[in-house]
């Protein structure tokens, strides 16, 4: 018996389109030979709805597309994703299609609250299990959620179930499927039951679903292994309910995978919503520069418009370093400079100002000059900006308000600066276009003379390591000294991130890399009288 996995990339809300693609796949599996499908989480509606789900219509639509699509399905079985409402409760479910009907349906159990999800919000939960026969073989359900805890996994079994399909919306972030085999496997040697594990691939907002769906067999091992990153469609060879070795992807190293997350996560924003291309400013930076080289590799060279916007404080090399990358990418490049309106600018401000030093309000002048040329181009030209800021620089707020940070998605809003700087290499290492000075020289924000990021923080390998240990792990000021960093850089870098909470707020939506970043993850109160002692 051969059964097939459907890694696809759904559209929230397409129900049309995503049953389309469904009804796509199952005919390309019963072509191939397969007996039973399996598709991604919700993937009628997409992953996730958010609030759509506190909408009576939606479901009304989305059971029509569910109904539909079963009429469609022909020759094969297939297993769907889709929100259900029956009476005042929803759930979030998964049907089975049979000979031109829905034969039998399931919802899940375990509904997660934590991190980027927040299903309790909108669904009941199921308490029965779901068993359904074909070719011999009993094939029990799990819905992504319910395989990370015991209960729903033996209900399937004491159900009679000898193979369980598990559909997921599991988002990527670093590491995920190293977590993701250790679970599948903690199931596996509870219930002796193989598991065919299917993933959703593709970017939502500042998800990205990395796909990388996967078969265990009842001893534990990796029989079949999709590659991440990409819709592709995974057939199995059943022998009774066991599993014949299949094809394995090779893992991808840390830095790969991460680069492949973030051109999927901006592909697909920009595809997804309709955008023709980006704007980006191009400073002759590292951050810069890798959103640059992420923004080609995802969309092609001509839909990516790179700007240089030099100042008095621009160094040659800033500028050559630009120009050269432009030229090896193959973008369209402009420059404008920005002393003209520099200088209008401190004219207009001049009675406000006189008799007062200059400080950091010039510099953000500076910074808020290119934000307003880059959201005109962007209105001119009706793309977006892509903001180039990194998690580092977003944590402690060495980030500019309506400057830096003015744009619509952040490529490396999560992405902490030693991994900008790992992520530059490996680019490199595939073929070199960024400028080797980029990689190697100090870091600086070129806002006046002579002045780089450590003026104002601390290395940057010191920086990253306390806010990995106060944002992701929620570890204590004293916890994070004891753990061997001094107490002045850990009270300096957690006072930043505190009183920096309104700017990330008002930052754009950027792809989620990290166990826990800056947006659905990590919600604090940015009016609070509260700092930790240190």
């Amino acid at each position: 018996m051969k059964i097939a996995v459907a890694q696809i990339n759904c559209l929230v809300g397409d129900l049309d389109g995503n049953a389309a693609k469904i009804l796509d796949a199952a005919d390309r599996a019963r072509e191939a030979g397969a007996s039973l499908l399996l598709t991604p989480e919700l993937g009628i509606s997409g992953y996730s709805p958010e609030d759509l789900l506190l909408r009576e219509g939606f479901y009304r639509n989305c059971d029509r597309a569910l109904a539909d699509l079963a009429r469609r399905v022909r020759g094969i079985t297939v297993v769907v994703g889709h929100p259900q409402m029956l009476g005042e409760r929803r759930y979030n479910a998964a049907s089975v299609l049979q000979d031109g009907r829905v034969a039998a349906t399931y919802h899940k159990h375990e509904l997660p609250n934590h991190t980027v999800f927040d299903e309790v919000r909108y669904f009941s939960p199921g308490s029965e299990p779901c068993v359904f026969e074909l070719g011999g073989v009993r094939f029990g359900l799990n819905v992504c959620a319910d395989v990370w805890e015991p209960g729903p996994a033996a209900l399937a079994r004491a159900a009679g179930a000898q193979v369980l399909l598990v559909m997921n919306a599991s988002p990527y972030h670093m590491e995920k499927q190293k977590l993701r085999y250790q679970v599948v496997r903690e199931r596996v040697m509870e219930t002796g039951l193989a598991v065919v594990y299917g993933n959703l691939v593709g970017g939502q907002d500042e998800l990205v679903f990395d796909g990388a769906s996967f078969v265990m067999s009842r001893a534990g091992a990796v029989t079949h292994q999709a590659p991440g990153f990409c819709e592709t469609l995974l057939l199995v060879e059943l022998e009774g309910a066991v599993p014949l070795a299949g094809e394995i992807a090779p893992p991808l190293p840390l830095e790969a995978s991460v680069y492949q997350a973030l051109c999927l996560g901006v592909r697909d924003y920009v595809e997804k919503n309709a955008f023709p291309g980006v704007e980006l400013g191009l400073s002759g930076g590292i951050d810069s520069a890798l959103t640059l080289a992420v923004a080609v590799d995802a969309l092609g060279p001509d839909r990516v418009h790179a700007v240089m916007m030099p100042s008095p404080y621009t160094a040659a090399i800033s500028l050559e370093d630009a120009r050269a990358m432009a030229g090896s990418l193959g973008v369209r490049y402009s420059e404008i400079p920005i002393q003209p309106v520099f200088e209008a600018f401190l004219a207009g401000l001049a009675g406000e100002f006189g008799g007062l030093p200059q400080d950091v309000t010039e510099e953000n002048i500076q910074a808020r000059i290119r934000g307003t040329l880059l959201m005109a181009l962007s209105n001119k030209y009706r793309t977006i900006v892509l903001t180039t800021g990194n998690k580092s620089e977003m944590a402690v707020g060495y980030a500019t308000l309506y400057g830096d940070m003015a744009g619509g998605f952040g490529v490396l809003k999560d992405v902490p600066k030693t991994m900008v700087y790992r992520l530059a290499r490996y680019r490199n290492g595939i073929n070199r276009v960024i400028p080797e000075r980029v990689v190697t020289r100090a870091p600086s924000a070129e806002l006046k003379a002579g002045q780089t990021d450590q003026d104002t923080l601390p290395p940057y390998e010191v920086l990253d390591a306390i806010m990995e240990l106060y944002v992701e792990q929620d570890l204590c000021p004293e916890d994070i000294v004891a753990a061997g960093y001094g107490e002045g850089d850990v009270g300096r870098v957690v006072r930043m991130i505190d009183l920096n909470e309104y700017k990330r707020r008002q930052a754009p939506v950027g792809i989620r890399v990290t166990h826990r970043g800056f947006g659905k993850d990590r919600r604090y109160p940015i009016t609070s009288k509260y700092r930790p002692r240190h």
